[in-house]
């Protein structure tokens, strides 16, 4: 009878933990304040070269992670544009419900018109996180849209997994 109860256990916890790593999808959507501050610095080796540093506060509209709403992301960025685009990459620190944060990066191209941006998509990752979101892995998809105010609304899309739960 034990060796019988034993191995429907161990089967039982591979289960268990399989399940927990199976990668979830994220789908959501944040808007994000006019860049604040946000410095600009021409270059005079073409026409309409410029390189930008800045950061920017969003606010999730829609989204969870791991059972929590996705709450807040402060984005800090670099970019180098030339002409009507720019290459941009940056880092954020966003939070979730519970307070737990999560830690991306990101690099995208940004289209660009009267020199200010009017469209932009980008590939981001999980780089760590805190809490329950402390060995976060994943990545995914940006597609983001400018106001002339300066405000962007983003919508997100990818995959994540989360560490197993501690065994008690």
């Amino acid at each position: 009878m034990r060796t019988t109860i034993l191995p429907a256990c161990i089967l039982a916890a591979l289960v268990t933990t399989g399940a927990a790593q199976a990668p979830m999808k994220l789908v959501g959507k944040m808007e994000c304040a006019k860049p604040e501050p946000n410095y600009m610095v021409t270059v005079a080796d073409t026409a309409k070269h410029a390189m930008s540093l800045g950061m920017v506060k969003c606010t999730w509209l829609e989204g969870t992670i791991g059972g929590e709403r996705l709450k807040d992301e402060v984005d800090t960025f670099a970019s180098d544009a030339t002409g009507n685009s720019s290459n941009d990459r940056g880092y954020g620190v966003g939070s979730v419900g519970n307070g737990d944060k999560y830690f991306i990066h990101f690099k995208g191209t940004s289209t660009l018109r009267d020199n200010a941006p009017v469209s932009a998509d980008c590939t981001w990752k999980f780089t760590g996180g805190t809490g329950k979101l402390s060995a976060i892995k994943g990545k995914g998809t940006c597609k983001g849209t400018f106001q002339p105010d300066g405000k962007a609304v983003w919508e997100i899309k990818g995959e994540y997994q989360l560490a197993p739960p501690a065994a008690n």
